[in-house]
């Protein structure tokens, strides 16, 4: 039994001590090119009341309650939702514009797990239309390098990234 005890106790600090190298600091990004102007682009991310038309979290939970405050759309507009246990709860808050380049989100998770981390969409001019970047960076504490051992957050998290440009490519081509 002690023995068992003590291996068990020499992998939890093997996982501690390994976990402990890992960055204290992330970013996941993904890109698509979309068939359209910046400006339109752009008028999408810094309205999030067109998260319905594009958002890969909002079709998990046909219910989902989402409410607006502070600005109708760019800096202070406020997006808050709460969904069932695969969209969670939140908020965001858009933080700063460069119009038709960049949109900076502050985005607040409280469940399944608290975190605050921070949002950009990139905009840049290609031929073809127009490069779009989503990005997700922020502080990767103790606990999250714990959890990443077991789950693989980024691949997770990218998958849901190019869900949504894929729906916001669509979207945006579609108005023509």
């Amino acid at each position: 039994m002690t023995i068992a005890l003590v291996i068990i106790a020499l992998i939890i600090a093997g996982l501690a001590a390994y976990a402990s190298t890992k960055p204290d600091t992330f970013r996941m990004e993904r890109k698509t090119v979309v068939n359209a102007q910046p400006e339109k682009i752009f008028a999408v991310f810094s309205d999030f009341h067109e998260a319905k038309n594009w958002s890969p979290w909002e079709p998990l939970d046909p219910n989902i309650k989402t409410t607006f405050s502070g600005a109708a759309s760019g800096v202070g507009a406020i997006y808050n939702w709460e969904g069932n246990r695969d969209v969670g709860s939140g908020r965001q808050e858009i933080l700063s514009v460069e119009p038709a380049r960049r949109v900076t989100i502050k985005i607040n998770f409280y469940k399944p797990f608290k975190a605050e981390n921070t949002v950009e969409y990139t905009m840049v001019p290609v031929a073809g239309g127009t490069e779009v970047g989503w990005a997700m960076f922020g502080a990767q504490p103790f606990m999250a390098k714990i959890v990443a051992l077991f789950m693989n957050c980024e691949k997770m998290m990218n998958d849901q990234f190019d869900k949504g440009l894929a729906s916001l490519k669509a979207y945006v081509e579609k108005q023509g």
